[in-house]
């Protein structure tokens, strides 16, 4: 009877612990209690034991009570680590849909996100976020349209990241010619001829 009362604790403090990890917010006891059908004291206890494991076990993290609310956090003597990885994860290569958001803003800036989903076909929402925190762009401010959109644009850094002066130094766009098709396009027919037999 005791293992099983050990058991179903251990199984509700690893419920408790995946909640406050994925969220990464403060979550109400209430809200917690709610989700796992206990009442408020039993998530308190069940926080407290979890603390007293991640004491035992020296672990980098520990949980904070702010105003009725519990938060995962980790211990400031790891700062300087998750400082370097976050670093390194905002200086991680661009992949190839992050540079074709990019290029849209770069040219045709300032612009809104729904201006880049019209040119690309597809939401664009989680690239124009990553590109806002690794700071390649910025908010301009909002359209005087219906629903006040954010216009952004391209910022220094993006400038010192290409390696451009300014705006001036981009590549010029492909050419239309006059039966209609671009330079790109005809520079791929000409290399696709290459490999005709």
């Amino acid at each position: 009877m005791e293992a099983e009362k050990t058991t179903m604790l251990q199984s509700a403090e690893r419920k408790v612990e995946a909640i406050l990890f994925a969220s990464g917010d403060p979550v109400e006891g209430e809200k917690i209690a709610q989700i796992l059908d206990i009442d408020e004291k039993t998530v308190k206890n069940l926080i407290e034991r979890i603390r007293d494991r991640y004491l035992e076990q020296r672990s980098p993290f520990d949980i904070a009570f702010l105003s009725g609310a519990y938060q995962m956090y980790t211990l400031p003597e790891y700062e300087d680590v998750i400082r370097a990885a976050l670093t390194l994860k905002r200086s991680a290569p661009l992949s190839q849909a992050a540079l074709e958001v990019l290029a849209v803003i770069a040219y045709n800036q300032p612009v809104t996100r729904a201006f880049v989903e019209q040119v690309r076909g597809v939401d664009c929402s989680s690239i124009v976020r990553s590109l806002a925190e690794k700071g390649l762009i910025e908010e301009s401010g909002r359209l005087n349209i219906p629903g006040k959109p954010i216009a952004y644009r391209t910022t220094a850094n993006f400038l010192r990241s290409f390696g451009l002066e300014g705006l001036e130094q981009l590549p010029t766009l492909p050419q239309e010619l006059p039966d209609g098709e671009d330079e790109a396009e005809e520079q791929l027919e000409g290399q696709m001829d290459f490999f005709e037999d």
